[in-house]
């Protein structure tokens, strides 16, 4: 098991990406403590992840909120005595058109998936620091690298994942923490399984593999990234786009 033994928090992990890359986790031997909003989706993961056998622990934590966050880290030290990863999975879509945008749509996506993202790492990257090692991963997109009609707001944070994950990278090194993000496509989440038929096909005609990616899809590069086979990879994107942008 590549994450034996190694403790994990990852943000928005109730459903989704997040909840297939916990499963992942703990299948690979990782201790996991999910975080979210929503505290039933929360349970009805934990049920699971612990039916498969993992440590888990759960948060009804807001990625804006330092102070929860920050009860999050000392929690999990408290419990496992380390963090060894982050996955900054959490995040938010509010799409329109530049000239429809509303400045509250546009400042909530910003808040969450750029501003969520430098909170989290924040506080964790200092926990880190001290114990000399960590992974940090965050969630971009293709749309971040390319941009998508009518997500000016979701392309500038994606966009901003990639720059900080840079920096971070060159700031973190030398404290032995790697920082790496990946860039999904399309993805069959559940928002995305309740899009119309014609748009499902349109996403998979758009992939050269004709096909739409899975959730497990994402957590698979999650699981390499944050595993001793990618000790000499930092300051990355990895794609998992079945090849959409070329």
């Amino acid at each position: 098991m590549r994450l034996k033994d190694k403790v994990a928090i990852i943000t928005g992990a109730a459903q989704g990406i997040g909840k297939a890359t916990a499963i992942k986790f703990v299948n690979e031997g990782a201790k996991v403590a999910i975080t979210d909003i929503g505290v039933d989706n929360l349970k009805s993961t934990v049920a699971e992840l612990k039916a498969l056998g993992g440590e888990v622990l759960f948060y009804e934590a807001n990625v804006l909120r330092r102070d929860e966050i920050q009860t999050v880290a000392e929690d999990v030290i408290s419990k496992w005595g380390k963090i060894d990863i982050l996955v900054n999975n959490a995040g938010i879509t509010a799409d329109s058109q530049l000239l429809k945008m509303s400045e509250e749509n546009f400042d909530k996506v910003i808040a969450v998936n750029l501003k969520g993202v430098y909170t989290c790492t924040q506080i964790l990257a200092k926990v880190m620091a001290e114990q000399g090692s960590g992974v940090i991963l965050s969630a971009s997109s293709v749309v971040g690298i390319y941009g998508n009609f009518g997500q000016t707001n979701y392309a500038a944070t994606k966009w901003g994942v990639i720059g900080m994950t840079k920096t971070w990278a060159k700031e973190l090194g030398k404290k032995g923490i790697r920082v790496n993000a990946v860039a999904p496509g399309f993805i069959l989440t559940p928002m995305v399984q309740k899009m119309p038929d014609k748009v499902l096909d349109m996403m998979r005609d758009k992939s050269p593999l004709k096909d739409l990616g899975l959730p497990e899809d994402v957590a698979n590069a999650y699981a390499f990234l944050a595993s001793e086979e990618a000790r000499f990879i930092t300051g990355t994107v990895l794609s998992v786009d079945g090849g959409v942008v070329l």
